[in-house]
């Protein structure tokens, strides 16, 4: 029988996916974090040019799976089909743990903490929860109303992003700063300090292949996902750099250091408080756009998992609007235990760095799928290959290294959450050998 949900999304709902999952929590909290070891404008934007090709390089080598081997999933698919079972197993725990549930808890936190600043007293934490109860029974009712959200929000999105731009290379009291290079900015790039900041960046970045989780729902894959991915990327790669100047035009570099709510300290600067109450407001109205992006998507990876593995079969049932209801219930409870147990930081490095890993393994199976079948058809080929899929496993081999040295605590627990993942699975296989 015909997926009549199949049809249902095209390029413009998947793009909005995608630009939704990236803009959002990363790029209005982590400049803050940022400014402490680099301070230079030059080395700062580097951070998300370089941060942008990374996502770049990676996003065209997803292209080319998800079209070779499309169906929902991401990862999860994936990694099945081209190394083994477990390793896709692996991923979709990953995704179900940290991949989709930590950055909706982070962005429905980060919503919270905007409103906080205009309504001083409130319950950041209840928000938070209540937003993604809120998107989970949205995204539940049908696709159809998912996407219309999705669509809806994601132009505010932008919107919002391009009225701080505006408004900020228009202000009439920049700080006096200057984007030329000398020796010591090119000396920041090298540091243990870049590499670590390119883990926010790089969490910013997530989501760059948020299209591929939902192939099996895109009209034309074959010309929809690689668009939506290659498009998408390099937008936000320009609108996060473009973001990023402004902020640092508009708001003294010392103030900055440490601070979470960087949108709010720069709409401050540039209008009075009033507007910048609004801006804040705005701000986490865009938030809404990334929980909703999140829901949408991460719930299709424990459907799949559930179709494909008896001990999680509950995750794949469908509501008669042939949503995937339980998994959607499911990743809330996770993200809902995120918001009342963990620190913002913790979650933002650990999950990056765990992040970092799943996509390096996925992006190293371009090479492996050539090799392992030549004569795959292949509608979509990786742009640039090898050198463009070699670029992002160098750089996220170089990232990976810096934090299990300086985060040893934040890696160590997606080290785990990894071991555990691989436990469950074959005490899965055990189970399922000795089943009459």
């Amino acid at each position: 029988m015909k997926n009549l949900s199949a049809a249902k999304i095209g390029l413009l709902t998947a793009s909005s996916i995608v630009v939704a999952n990236m803009i959002g929590t990363g790029v209005f909290t982590s400049l803050g974090f940022q400014v402490v070891d680099i301070p230079s404008v030059f080395a700062l934007l580097m951070l998300w040019v370089c941060g942008g090709v990374i996502a770049f390089c990676g996003a065209v080598s997803y292209g080319e799976l998800g079209t070779a081997l499309p169906r929902s999933g991401g990862e999860y698919h994936l990694l099945s089909k081209v190394y083994h079972p477990a390793m896709g197993f692996l991923s979709g725990w990953i995704s179900a743990t940290i991949g989709f549930a930590a950055p909706t808890a982070l962005a429905a936190v980060a919503l919270g903490k905007y409103l906080v600043v205009v309504y001083p007293g409130l319950p950041v934490d209840h928000i938070a929860a209540g937003v993604v109860v809120l998107f989970a029974i949205i995204h539940m009712v049908s696709v159809g109303v998912g996407s219309f959200f999705q669509v809806f929000f994601t132009i505010i999105k932008i919107g919002v992003v391009l009225f701080f731009i505006v408004a900020g290379l228009l202000t009439e009291h920049p700080q006096n700063i200057s984007v030329m290079p000398d020796a010591q900015a090119w000396s920041y790039m090298a540091t243990a300090g870049f590499a670590v900041s390119l883990v926010y960046v790089s969490y910013a970045f997530t989501g760059w292949n948020a299209a591929i989780y939902v192939v099996g729902e895109l009209k034309n894959p074959s010309r929809n996902l690689p668009l939506a991915l290659l498009v998408s990327t390099v937008l936000v790669t320009v609108l996060y750099t473009l973001i990023n100047y402004v902020f640092l035009l508009t708001v003294p570099m010392q103030e900055l250091v440490g601070k979470i709510e960087v949108g709010f300290l720069a709409g401050t600067k540039l209008f009075q408080l009033q507007t910048a109450n609004l801006l804040s407001i705005m701000i986490a109205v865009l938030m809404l756009s990334t929980v909703s992006a999140m829901v949408f998507v991460g719930a299709r990876i424990t459907q799949v998992m559930g179709e494909d593995y008896p001990v999680f079969q509950f995750l794949a049932k469908k509501s008669k609007n042939d949503t995937p209801v339980n998994s959607i219930i499911f990743q809330t409870i996770i993200t809902l235990l995120f918001i009342y147990t963990s620190t913002f930081e913790e979650v933002m490095i650990y999950a990056g760095f765990t992040l970092a890993l799943l996509t390096s393994v996925t992006v190293a199976g371009v090479f492996v799928l050539r090799y392992k079948q030549p004569d795959l058809p292949r509608p979509y080929k990786t742009w640039g290959y090898p050198y463009t899929p070699a670029l992002f496993l160098l750089a996220n081999t170089w990232i990976t290294i810096f934090v299990l040295i300086d985060k040893p605590k934040e890696s160590l627990i997606g080290l785990t959450l990894i071991v555990i993942g691989f436990i469950i699975f074959y005490l899965n296989q055990k189970m399922s050998s000795i089943r009459p």
